[in-house]
């Protein structure tokens, strides 16, 4: 019976790594795409690459059951339920802190409470797991506007503008924040 279970954990093992790889393989193509993509081509590669960031990459029913609380913790958002959210999502962390869309999650619902500190450390783990997730320098933009540094949040920005050229809140937030540093300054 060991033996069985050593096996099957085995192959349980290899087809997890092959399903990361696939899914990392997946998502270099799609963010070699964005980078090359008008925008009505780019939003349709942007929703493949939140698709795959939404789902947990394990393909056992403990991702299965983390991915389903990610979209409650979603709706709940949605919602204006912000305490349940964060819970659902600190659950989710603890459970499986490599996953980037977890914290990303929970730095957004951290931004909608104005805990703005608390979401900037949220995003700098984002960041450390997946480096492109330009939803989350996109959100660090928000805060640093928030926390009124806004030369960091011109540099999100310009990070988002390297992975996702045709994102429009990063068109859109650059030249307001040059004004309110121009303003500052008068």
């Amino acid at each position: 019976m060991k033996k069985f279970l050593g096996i099957l954990f085995l192959i349980l093992l290899f087809f997890s790594n092959i399903n990361a790889e696939e899914r990392e393989s997946e998502l270099n193509n799609l963010f070699t795409q964005l980078k090359d993509s008008e925008i009505s081509k780019a939003i349709e590669i942007e929703k493949k690459i939140w698709k795959i960031w939404s789902m947990h990459p394990a393909n056992d029913r403990k991702g299965y059951r983390l991915t389903e609380l990610l979209a409650k913790g979603s709706f709940l958002m949605t919602q204006q339920e912000f305490n349940k959210a964060y819970q659902i999502f600190t659950q989710i962390i603890l459970a499986d802190p490599s996953w980037s869309e977890a914290w990303n999650k929970r730095a957004t619902v951290l931004y909608m409470m104005g805990k703005y500190e608390d979401s900037q450390k949220d995003i700098d783990q984002v960041l450390k797991l997946e480096k492109r997730h330009f939803g989350a320098l996109s959100g660090q933009g928000l805060v640093q506007t928030e926390l009124k540094n806004y030369e960091k949040a011109i540099n999100s920005y310009l990070e988002v503008q390297k992975i996702y050229p045709s994102m429009e809140a990063a068109k859109v937030m650059i030249p307001h924040l040059k004004e309110l540093i121009k303003s500052q300054s008068i």
